[in-house]
């Protein structure tokens, strides 16, 4: 009779305890949760996008960027040499920087707006908030004076002395800018590509399509504006061989 009752006992507590540590868990989901100081946070439950899949894919699309620019500034060490690597890779360049452009965007409207996630997250640093206004107006001029001059046929005149104060402004802001988040980067810049992504954050696929469906978008860009950026290239050679002759 005692035994049984002791049984008893001993399942009730340990329904008890049961009942008490998942109403804990549901009050306090972090409890379980093991953080990175200003990073995507490491556990072993599957969580919802929100501020983690954003930075996520600003992560991988910086990564792609920082390969591509490097690339793209070398070029400019014997630009004559490079010009029809400049001016592809150039354009390639546009759609992933409109999405990296879009992924910050986007956190600084949801936080701004005070969506509770992203407030959670909190605010990017301070001199990168500061400094946000000015690398994206460098960005939009850089890209938009070298557009601009394969438009319009000729890499001369004002044009192209825009293009470089821009690129010399542009090269400053992105140099601090990449050393602030370069850390980051390499840490998440791969985390949507490695075996077990699917179990860290929802939203892989989305954020591998967006990704891959960019740099597609601009190898086509690319692709099918190389007629416009074959004239330029004649234009460009044209005018050195008459200065050459005019000497």
């Amino acid at each position: 009779m005692c035994a049984g009752c002791g049984l008893s006992l001993g399942r009730a507590s340990a329904g008890v305890w049961t009942t008490n540590h998942q109403r804990l868990t549901a009050v306090d989901p972090g409890s379980e949760r093991e953080s990175s100081p200003r990073g995507i946070r490491h556990d072993t439950r599957v969580r919802a996008p929100g501020p983690d899949g954003n930075e996520l894919l600003t992560s991988s699309t910086g990564l792609v960027l920082l390969v591509l620019l490097v690339v793209e500034t070398l070029t400019t060490l014997a630009l004559r040499t490079y010009l029809s690597v400049h001016l592809f890779l150039g354009l390639l360049l546009l759609p992933p920087v409109a999405l990296k452009l879009a992924s910050t965007g986007w956190r600084f409207a949801r936080y701004y707006t005070r969506n509770e996630p992203y407030v959670r997250a909190g605010p990017p640093r301070m001199l990168m908030r500061l400094l946000a206004p000015l690398l994206v107006a460098s960005t939009l001029a850089l890209f938009g004076t070298g557009v601009a001059m394969i438009v319009v046929g000729h890499r001369g005149g004002e044009l192209r002395t825009l293009h470089t104060f821009s690129f010399v402004a542009w090269g400053v802001l992105v140099g601090v800018h990449v050393l602030a988040y370069l850390t980051r980067v390499l840490r998440d810049g791969t985390m949507d590509w490695r075996r077990n992504a699917v179990d860290v954050v929802a939203g892989v696929r989305s954020r591998r399509a967006i990704l891959v469906g960019a740099l597609l978008a601009g190898v086509v860009l690319a692709s099918s504006t190389l007629p416009a950026q074959r004239t330029v290239l004649h234009h460009g050679g044209h005018r050195h061989h008459h200065e050459a002759r005019s000497r």
